[in-house]
């Protein structure tokens, strides 16, 4: 069985590290080159910076944090955030980052990650999924509509809903798209993705684990990787990730920031209960 893989994440804002609940509440966690040389050294086995207010003019900025993290850490560097075009991808790859996180841009063009994985390889083509539990009053009212694409019609979510389902939300989860996330991860996958990175935003910066059914259904529903985020609080939320939810990585943010764990810490602890890393 191959390894899993643990994954500090880092949220980036002007050039900051930040943390939030839903993305909202956001104070200072300190610089990112230093956050990123100290995960390395406690044996983080790749990072993710997420530029939360990424846009072209402020690029780069973190095209800046990423040549300076690259120069001095040797983990895979995983980078997302206002990504538009294969020009932007092409810039951070050239910076040094190994793989890069595409969510709005996939959301407003799925085909874009076909371009991208035919012009750079699946390998470093990673897509963010912002998963949130549908409610079952949820009509034709709730949600925009989304794609006219027929190519998609496969991933849009149907209504009335019933059951347990999650959508794909945007803008830090206020607003939703009417896409099945579990069908829209399938879609991802056959268009050339690499990887998954899903979210969910009812858990995000909560502390009280991932959401286990979510991570579950993506983990069983595609054959590329997959690294649940958002929830984690405690070491036993790291194992019910990795193993009830079948994920391939777990990701954290809180945990990790604010030095409750360390990244040797949830190896050793997660090696104990058997589960698979390297150390």
């Amino acid at each position: 069985m191959l390894a899993k893989r643990i994954i500090p994440c880092l949220d980036v804002k002007n050039g900051r590290v930040v943390k939030g609940v839903s993305f909202e509440n956001l104070r200072d966690a300190g610089d990112p080159v230093e956050n990123a040389v100290f995960y390395d050294q406690q044996g983080a086995d790749e990072l993710v910076f997420l530029d939360i207010t990424a846009s072209h003019e402020k690029r780069k900025v973190i095209l800046d944090v990423v040549q300076k993290t690259a120069e001095d850490v040797f983990m895979p560097l995983t980078v997302g955030g206002g990504i538009k075009s294969l020009d932007d991808i092409r810039d951070l790859l050239n910076a040094g980052c190994d793989k890069v996180s595409i969510n709005t841009t996939a959301v407003k063009d799925p085909h874009f990650i076909s371009k991208a994985a035919e012009r750079f390889g699946s390998q470093c083509i990673v897509v963010a999924i912002d998963a949130k539990r549908v409610a079952d009053n949820m009509d034709d009212a709730t949600g925009e509509l989304w794609s006219s694409d027929a190519a998609m019609a496969d991933v849009v979510l149907s209504l009335p809903v019933s059951g347990q389902i999650w959508a794909i939300s945007t803008h830090g989860g206020r607003r939703m798209k009417r896409i099945n996330a579990i069908a829209w991860a399938r879609k991802m996958e056959a268009l050339g993705a690499g990887e998954i990175l899903l979210t969910s935003m009812d858990k995000d910066g909560t502390k009280d684990g991932y959401d286990i059914a979510l991570t579950r259904a993506v983990s069983e529903a595609v054959t590329i990787p997959v690294i649940a985020s958002g929830g984690a609080g405690t070491l036993e939320h790291l194992y019910e990730g990795l193993t009830a939810g079948k994920a391939d990585a777990a990701l954290a943010a809180s945990i990790f920031h604010y030095r409750e764990f360390t990244v040797r810490e949830s190896k050793e602890y997660l090696r104990a209960r058997g589960v698979p890393v390297r150390l």
